[in-house]
């Protein structure tokens, strides 16, 4: 292995209290030839497409096992494990339905084995959601004559926000627009597990939704706290004002999240710029409508907004609900930031300011804190809710040493930007002004003159000071660029360990056309750049001071090749960590079971993001952290077809894993007659010799149903151990 599961066993021997843990581990130049100890874990690990150090096989047997290998069109489990489908797309929830591509999941807990199951619903994938809409939901929407009106107009998009209510067209972009925005969102369920150890829906009288277009009709509107709310209330600005003032329509793009001890869920808005404006101008307010035109073609519907004329900067923020409480729609604390938000993590101790972590999942984005003005008391309490609403926003900035700062999101911060040089893709993208919006630019030049012209984020925003701060809120992720806060390598998970400190997964280190990325922080484990395969950071405050300015912070493993050094899987998304310490992770990757048949074209080797192929499906890890295997990582799951496994949660007793199967069948749909087809992979055994691997791979999926031309429907599981014992 690499020398990451040494620095894994270091900080988990002193965080964790497994004494002399690295003492018992083989000295990294022997770790590859070494045996490694059996699975610690109670169940054998399933084999996937590429062979592990944890798989049992030698490397001198690995190129004759793992020659031929099938993928399996379903959740594959180790032996002695099942689960059971909870609810799917198209199911009854409240008044409304079970949503799409359900993301994040907490169970909160009434009493042992029954409460509240919370659902995020991100987005929809479109073609699936095209293909089976009718089917699932009952119903026919107006797609072919909605695409006819784009295709006349060059598929450049419809300005649906612009026509006349009396144009057919608008109506018909509208029914498209709204049931996409209901598939989105928020869902709480009602369950508990029988006496035969199986879970069941109780349907009580708090089970409901909480849609992308909650209070458009209903009156079920959002509320919302802190600063950016005194710029939703103006009644002029510099853009546009949707005249709702602090009332918002609903929620969308729900990925991650996070619990409180109080009970309540927190969940983050991320992808809100595929349909509504992102852009807005110097006094927060956003762009209008029209910019975000409606667009519809075979992989993706955006602009979902437009036609509805959502305000969009109402989106991207964090909201906090109460399942308990039938009468909560949810509220957005926007001293919580707005920008693509993936996951919470939620420090509480008493005596101590409330910590929240998240990250902005971006190429590019960054790893932020707020710290809250008051202390809590008791953690427990329902009060603490309030705390959310006023304190400091920071961002934070990684040092080469390890060492780090966080930087406030305040106006009178310098103005400090990374210049283009210093970044992967060469890409800075900093607030325009006077015009609103941003800039982007790979000239060290502009940056320099940007930082001669403004000195403060308080010159880039403007109005009263409560309006100011809710602007630099509202644009928080540019503001962070402004003041030189790190471009990091799309942090998705935050979450907190039992000594207060924090793990971060960062998914993928390849830059792109949303930002660059510091190559000085995200390096493989041979000190590659860019490196695709994503990272799993420690993060740990000074004096372990929740409000603490300054940390340290360390990479504790790699995705990647065994043999390259990584562990195993590629592009980590959620993590967890059960009762006993150990790491849950699971994977997000593109290009799932793309055909590598080389690993070099012409004299070009291929790159990382197309060698994501080798990996296979999605899958489900789990990395135990004390003991002798500690740092090594054990394919517990692979997902179906083209999904992701997201939102990974335990019951109290440890003996339910509650799991997301997000977007089955997300490029091809219904899997047709049992369609499936051979490809070519140029793998490696874990000590680097090559072998070419043929895999059949199903096109499309027909999950859960699994039956022959059955459309596939994203769905929560509840996976559980036939002897009804703890999961791991």
């Amino acid at each position: 292995m690499s020398t990451n599961r040494r620095d894994f066993l270091k900080f988990f021997g002193a965080a964790l209290g497994g004494a002399a843990l690295s003492q018992r581990v083989a000295p990294f130049e022997t770790i590859a030839e070494a045996a490694l100890p059996p699975s610690p874990f109670p169940f054998v690990p399933i084999q996937g497409p590429m062979p592990l150090l944890t798989s049992g096989v030698a490397p001198r047997q690995q190129a004759e096992r793992y020659q031929q290998f099938t993928v399996t069109d379903d959740l594959v489990l180790p032996e002695g494990y099942r689960y059971q489908v909870l609810a799917a797309w198209g199911d009854r929830v409240g008044d409304s339905r079970f949503g799409y591509n359900n993301d994040y999941l907490s169970l909160i807990e009434t009493q042992p084995n029954e409460g509240y199951l919370v659902v995020n619903f991100e987005y929809i994938s479109a073609i699936p959601w095209r293909q089976t809409y009718e089917t699932v939901i009952g119903q026919p929407l107006p797609f072919k004559t909605v695409e006819a009106a784009l295709k006349a107009q060059g598929n450049e998009g419809i300005d649906a926000f612009t026509l006349a209510d009396s144009n057919p067209l608008k109506a018909e972009i509208r029914q498209i627009a709204k049931e996409a925005l209901i598939d989105q969102g928020l869902g709480i369920l009602s369950v508990r597990k029988t006496a035969s150890g199986q879970w069941e829906r109780t349907y009580s009288k708090a089970d409901r939704r909480i849609t992308g277009i909650s209070g458009l009709e209903d009156q079920r509107y959002l509320a919302v706290t802190g600063p950016a709310k005194t710029v939703f209330a103006k009644t002029t600005g510099q853009g546009y004002l949707d005249t709702l003032g602090d009332r918002i329509v609903g929620t969308f793009a729900n990925c991650a999240g996070g619990t409180t001890p109080w009970g309540t869920v927190l969940s983050a808005e991320e992808n809100f710029q595929s349909q509504v404006a992102e852009a807005v101008y110097a006094d927060g307010t956003p762009f209008v409508p029209s910019s975000s035109r409606f667009v519809m073609t075979g992989f993706s519907i955006s602009g979902q907004g437009n036609v509805l004329g959502l305000a969009g900067n109402k989106y991207g923020w964090i909201v906090e609900v109460d399942p308990a409480n039938p009468q909560d729609y949810g509220t957005k604390h926007t001293w919580l930031g707005r920008y693509r938000h993936e996951a919470v993590g939620v420090r509480v101790e008493a005596g101590q300011p409330l910590a929240f972590y998240s990250g902005c999942d971006r190429q590019g984005g960054h790893l932020y804190k707020f710290v809250s003005r008051d202390r809590v008391v008791n953690p427990k309490d329902k009060g603490n809710s309030k705390l959310l609403e006023t304190g400091m926003l920071y961002a934070a900035k990684f040092n080469p040493d390890g060492t780090g700062q966080w930087i406030a999101l305040a106006p009178d911060t310098p103005i400090n930007p990374d210049l283009p040089s210093q970044l992967l893709g060469t890409l800075q993208i900093l607030p325009q002004r006077p015009e609103g919006g941003v800039f982007r630019t790979k000239v060290d030049e502009d940056v320099l003159a940007f930082k001669q012209q403004f000195k403060t984020l308080g010159d880039l925003y403007s109005g009263t000071a409560q309006e100011q701060q809710g602007a630099i809120l509202i644009d928080a992720h540019f503001a962070g660029n402004a003041i030189g806060a790190t471009a990091t390598a799309r942090p998705e998970d935050t979450i907190i360990a039992p000594d207060g400190s924090l793990y971060v997964a960062f998914t993928s280190g390849t830059p792109g056309n949303d930002g660059g990325i510091d190559p000085r922080i995200f390096k493989g484990p041979k000190g590659e750049t860019p490196y695709e395969f994503g990272f799993v950071m420690h993060l740990t405050e000074d004096q372990a001071n929740p409000a603490a300015l300054t940390f340290r912070w360390s990479m504790l493993a790699t995705g990647g090749e065994p043999a390259a050094g990584g562990l195993g899987f590629a592009n980590p998304d959620n993590l967890m960590l059960d009762k006993r310490g150990n790491l849950w992770v699971v994977t997000d990757m593109a290009g799932l079971n793309r055909a590598v048949p080389q690993r070099v074209e012409g004299n070009t080797p291929v790159s990382q993001p197309n060698l994501r192929g080798l990996f296979g499906n999605n899958s489900i890890w789990v990395i135990p952290t004390q003991g002798p295997a500690a740092g090594s990582a054990y394919l517990f799951g692979i997902g179906p077809m083209e999904c992701e496994t997201t939102g990974p949660c335990l019951s109290a007793d440890q003996k339910t894993l509650f799991l997301s199967v997000q977007h089955p069948g997300e490029l091809n749909g219904i899997r047709q007659n049992q369609a499936a087809q051979a490809r070519q992979f140029a793998m490696t055994t874990t000590d680097g010799k090559a072998f070419t691997q043929t895999r059949q791979v199903p096109i499309g999926s027909n999950w859960p149903s699994l039956k022959v031309n059955h459309p596939p429907r994203p769905g929560v599981v509840a996976v559980y151990r036939v002897d009804q014992q703890a999961i791991a």
